[in-house]
């Protein structure tokens, strides 16, 4: 059994060593523990540092491309060096390390696909009250559009397991958090949560300018990934809406064209007509983007046979490769 810890990096010399150190190396019920970093165009010497601490692994990507393509690049690094278990935390050293065994026990004991570690965000005392409403009232949007109970999803301390690894496809460019929760809810993987500890704050958030930012694209993810999956809802709700407010001007026309005064009324009759064919072309298009949903699906199963495939190759060669070595000593 296989425990690979990734730590996607941007400009984290200072920290690293700490977040590295901070990583057990035997745990029970794993083999062997590995550490994977992937170095997102930082401008400092966070590869270095990494190759001076020994880490095992280390994947650099020339240019920044975002937190979200730097964790699903590390997913498929992890499992092509044979991961069984991969667990994800940030560079910054915000979360305690030693809280790994506690994080793959779920997975380990065959109880989940994936687990989320809880910063018990209400206890952290540098959070702001702003900042502890929005996490609260965020992640409980978040569990209503996925279907499950996690307390702290926008938690970047998270274990999966290979199986969760290879059907989990990141399309985000701002975070992955919001949305691998929302997949594992529609893609019917088993989710849990262990309370986790947070170390003392080393620096601010690059990952978003302010909490205005943080919010909107936040939403614009929980929409995007939402429609993804249900999408005739979205659209009939949509369409609903548009619908009724439409009926509305029209009976209005109706009510003065019976009092015998519709004539002044004629733009209520237009507005409500706009709307009402507004609300059926809505109704349409939702029809449609379920199709494509249905499409999305076929393509997602082939993705996965694909990745398998690929991995079993990878694991073929590489055995192969370890027999020659022994057949030559």
């Amino acid at each position: 059994m296989k425990l690979i810890v990734q730590i996607p990096c941007y400009n984290e010399e200072q920290t690293l060593p700490e977040t590295v150190a901070d990583i057990p190396r035997q745990i029970d019920g794993i083999d062997q523990v590995e550490v994977l970093v992937i170095d997102d165009g930082s401008r400092d010497n966070t590869v270095q540092v990494a190759r001076d601490i020994g880490v095992d692994h280390v994947i650099r990507n020339k240019r920044n491309i975002g937190l979200a393509r730097s964790f699903r690049k590390g997913l498929d690094a992890c499992l092509v060096r044979g991961a069984d278990i991969i667990v994800n935390t940030d560079g910054d050293n915000q979360y305690a390390g030693a809280d790994i065994p506690k994080l793959v026990q779920p997975i380990l004991e065959g109880q989940a696909d994936m687990v989320i570690g809880d910063r018990e965000t209400n206890k952290i005392p540098h959070f702001s009250p702003l900042k502890k409403f929005l996490q609260y009232l965020g992640s409980g949007v978040v569990r209503k559009l996925a279907g499950i109970w996690v307390p702290d999803t926008v938690s970047g301390f998270r274990a999966f397991s290979r199986e969760a690894a290879i059907r989990i496809n990141v399309v985000s460019s701002f975070s992955y958090t919001i949305e691998t929760v929302i997949q594992a809810g529609k893609r019917h993987l088993t989710v849990q949560s262990v309370a986790v500890r947070t170390n003392p704050k080393t620096r601010d958030s690059r990952l978003f300018k302010s909490i205005p930012h943080f919010v909107q694209n936040s939403l614009g993810t929980m929409v995007r990934m939402y429609a993804m999956y249900q999408p005739l809802r979205v659209f009939f709700y949509l369409g609903s809406v548009l619908t009724i407010i439409g009926i509305l001007p029209i009976i209005r026309f109706l009510f003065f064209y019976l009092a015998g005064s519709g004539d002044g009324h004629l733009q209520s009759l237009l507005l409500g007509s706009v709307l009402v064919i507004l609300g059926f072309i809505t109704f349409m298009i939702g029809l449609v983007a379920d199709l494509i949903s249905f499409n999305r699906q076929l393509m997602e199963m082939t993705l996965e046979r694909v990745r398998r495939m690929e991995l079993d190759h990878f694991r073929t060669d590489a055995t192969l490769g370890s027999d020659a070595v022994h057949k030559k000593e």
